[in-house]
């Protein structure tokens, strides 16, 4: 199973709607496919329409009472798409693992503890991270196999982004050192604003390589679709962002290794 995180410590950059359509672009394209929900706000959840009600066991029992992956994930509407739910419960995980031993590897092995060619048999997983860079994202980064960085198109976000590639060689030294960047993608992209193309020019000039060369635009069904519990992709599949999401599931795919390994 290959395991991609998606991971930015500063807030409202497009990640969990990151995850959310690229991993329904993913099952859309025959990949059985695991959206690990590790924020608290449970954002990921919400938008692939399981209800809080609904969410009787989480990624909070996944890590901290080390229930079985079998057991934590459960089907989407989406064909070949299953979530790892999360609830508020999840922000006291660090709290709960502060005296555990090996704390940063928790998820590491509940992802290798899974039952070889059963239901937790995954082509990919994402790992929708929480917006910090704290025992719950560095569980995130040991797990991985890569990272994928949604990226705003603004100043500040290019600070951000500085911070979280220091914390990656970090967490290469220490923890995963097969942890490598799949990539940045550039998220809400406004045309009509010059700041846009300068930040996305600097990160290119900085990255090269590195950045996807398909970028999110600001577009409103993007926005609308997770009140509807909907990937965007479903939502309305013709809109400019599901367009986008789906060129970037392709660049994805060039990406990771051709060889899909079970879990």
């Amino acid at each position: 199973m290959i395991t991609v995180a998606i991971a930015n410590q500063k807030g409202g950059v497009g990640k969990t709607t990151t995850a959310i359509n690229i991993a329904t672009a993913m099952a859309a394209t025959g990949w059985k496919t695991l959206l690990l929900d590790l924020d608290p706000q449970g954002n990921a959840s919400t938008g692939l329409g399981v209800a809080s009600s609904a969410r009787k066991t989480t990624s909070f029992d996944l890590l901290v009472d080390q229930v079985g992956l079998d057991s934590c994930a459960q089907a989407t509407e989406i064909p070949n798409l299953d979530i790892v739910p999360a609830t508020q419960d999840l922000s006291g995980a660090e709290v709960e693992l502060v005296a555990v031993e090996d704390r940063s590897h928790r998820l590491k092995s509940a992802l290798a503890g899974s039952a070889h060619g059963g239901p937790s048999s995954y082509d990919i997983c994402f790992i929708d991270c929480p917006p910090s860079l704290g025992l719950l994202t560095l569980n995130a980064l040991g797990a991985a196999d890569s990272l994928l960085v949604p990226l705003q198109c603004e100043f500040f976000a290019l600070e951000g982004l500085s911070q979280l590639l220091q914390t990656v060689e970090r967490v290469q030294e220490r923890f995963n050192p097969d942890l490598g960047i799949l990539g940045v993608v550039l998220t809400m992209f406004d045309r009509r604003n010059r700041l846009t193309d300068q930040v996305a020019d600097d990160v290119r000039d900085c990255l090269g390589k590195l950045v996807f060369d398909s970028v999110i635009p600001r577009n409103v069904r993007l926005s609308e679709a997770p009140s509807h519990g909907l990937p965007a992709l479903v939502y309305d599949h013709q809109c400019a962002g599901s367009r986008a999401y789906i060129a970037l599931a392709r660049e994805l795919i060039e990406r990771l290794p051709q060889e899909r390994e079970a879990a």
